[in-house]
């Protein structure tokens, strides 16, 4: 790995063709996401379904999400990374297939839990297999799998609005058509990797969470994507835009999540460190929501400063999981879905509590509070200094104190002692 934190000198993108394969995964995995925005407003109208039952769909999809998260290691340590990935994968084109033939939004509602299970065992497991099969140190991989969000992101609503102009059904049936794609390519690309020598207890990523670094950077991520969701979730009501002008006002919105997330977030890390990056991206995201918290009845108003946020998802997602993957001892996979789990909550929860809270107060309530979680993530991250100026030092060292099954770099103590790697002793199994 790159002695630099930010990875100078080594590009990200020139990669094994494994890697390549689990990143178009990634990026039709996060079409999900933003795919529905388009077509909000269109399913409420031809399903006669109120805005707070809509947003049900991130709801289910994300609290789901978090919850199959604690699952992800356990599945992974038994079958294997690439069956875990063949798995999620063959889960999501089932569901977003079924969402794409329901006749009701209870059903959809429903259909979209069952996606998000698939995602969980996608997400949490994609980056482990991506930081575990790249060339170019592990900060090129994280920039490599957060190139693929953003792309999905910036991709998913533009998707989502052409073929929701078409019909409100066209966008889930366009990925699982992608899906199924990407599972082909994922099947015949990716070699299995060598399980671990333990298997994964089902509440380990709980017993992360008692390393404070950790607890504090997911709780911080909680709050950050809170107001990221409530921005995503309920932010095209109030546009009054068709489906295919929400997929372009999401599609600038996603590239700027794309550009800021390879580009913006390692320069940012290098120039101010860790710390001082993150309080000033989430001071910035704050400053963003309370724009769009007063102004929420002017469209143009609305329309820039939710493009304008991309900035601040793009470089907050870079960093964050540079920080989380190493602000602990914790193996990554376990690490990934302990940090997913709580960040997850707040996304899957924001855009629910949102409609219920237009429908008992008014339409900027909502925002104003999105707002106000982005202050608390900035006071619970002070308390955490100690931790990130650990996680810089590792970054900028090189030294994986972090590494977990299935990562090529040796695990080793604190004091730089080289443990025996599983990978090196007779007998280990594969799948």
């Amino acid at each position: 790995m790159s002695g630099h934190p930010g990875g100078a000198g080594v590009s990200p993108f020139k990669q094994p063709k494994a890697v390549f394969a689990v990143a178009f995964a990634c990026v039709v995995s996060f079409m999900g996401i933003g795919l529905v925005d388009p077509i909000l407003p269109a399913i409420s109208h031809e399903l006669n379904a109120t805005p707070s039952q809509v947003t049900l769909l991130f709801t289910s999809y994300l609290v789901v999400t978090a919850v199959a998260m604690l699952i992800t290691g356990w599945v992974s340590s038994r079958i294997g990374a690439k069956y875990t990935l063949l798995a999620g994968l063959a889960l999501i084109v089932v569901f977003s297939a079924l969402a794409g033939a329901s006749p009701g939004i209870g059903q959809i509602v429903g259909f979209r839990a069952g996606w998000g299970v698939g995602n969980a065992l996608f997400i949490a497991t994609s980056l482990a297999v991506i930081i575990a099969s790249a060339s170019g140190g592990f900060v090129g991989a994280i920039i490599l799998y957060e190139a693929a969000l953003g792309l999905g992101i910036a991709v998913g609503p533009l998707l989502g609005g052409l073929l929701g102009n078409v019909s409100w059904r066209g966008p889930f049936f366009g990925v699982a058509a992608l899906m199924a794609i990407a599972m082909i390519a994922t099947a015949v690309l990716v070699r299995p990797m060598p399980l671990p020598e333990r298997t994964t207890g089902l509440l380990e990523p709980l017993r992360a969470l008692r390393h404070r670094g950790l607890l504090t950077m997911s709780l911080t991520a909680l709050c950050y994507n809170w107001a990221f969701f409530t921005v995503l979730g309920y932010a095209p009501f109030p546009m009054g835009l068709g489906a295919i002008q929400l997929g372009f006002v999401f599609t600038g919105w996603g590239l700027l999540v794309a550009v800021f997330a390879v580009f913006g977030a390692p320069w940012l890390q290098r120039r101010f460190g860790i710390a001082r990056t993150l309080y000033a991206n989430l001071a910035l995201f704050a400053v963003t929501v309370l724009v769009i918290a007063i102004w929420t009845t002017h469209p143009p108003v609305l329309v820039t400063a939710v493009i304008v946020a991309g900035i601040f998802i793009g470089v907050n997602n870079t960093v964050t999981t540079q920080a989380v993957m190493t602000v602990s001892p914790v193996e990554r996979p376990i690490a990934s879905a302990a940090y997913g789990f709580v960040r997850f909550i707040g996304g899957g929860l924001a855009p629910f509590a949102a409609g219920k809270l237009v429908e008992h107060t008014n339409i900027h309530v909502p925002f104003y509070i999105g707002a106000g979680t982005l202050v608390l993530g900035i006071v619970i991250l002070s308390t955490a200094h100690g931790h990130l100026a650990h996680s810089e030092r590792v970054q900028a060292s090189g030294v994986d104190e972090t590494a977990g099954a299935g990562d090529p770099a040796p695990k080793v103590t604190i004091s730089g002692r080289r443990r025996p790697r599983w990978t090196d002793r007779p007998g280990a199994r594969t799948g």
